[in-house]
């Protein structure tokens, strides 16, 4: 479930991942906790990267990315 976790309006129209440079989604993980999501995936990793918001701040750190394996 999403912690009540808010970007404001205008920072959320200029985040974009650092790889695809796409458009980021609210997501959760596997655990629960709130990510940001990538609308694109990424062909070298195979998938949509996903990255962790810890204490309401998006790590857009690459090494701190997960991906999520495309649909088939």
């Amino acid at each position: 479930m999403n912690r009540g976790v808010t970007i404001e309006p205008w920072l959320r129209e200029i985040l974009r991942c650092p790889v695809t440079h796409s458009e980021l989604v609210d997501g959760v993980d596997e655990g629960g906790e709130p990510v940001l999501v990538a609308t694109e995936a990424d062909a070298e990793r195979g998938g949509r990267l996903q990255y962790p918001i810890r204490d309401g701040i998006p790590v857009f750190l690459v090494d701190e990315a997960t991906v999520l394996p495309t649909e088939a």
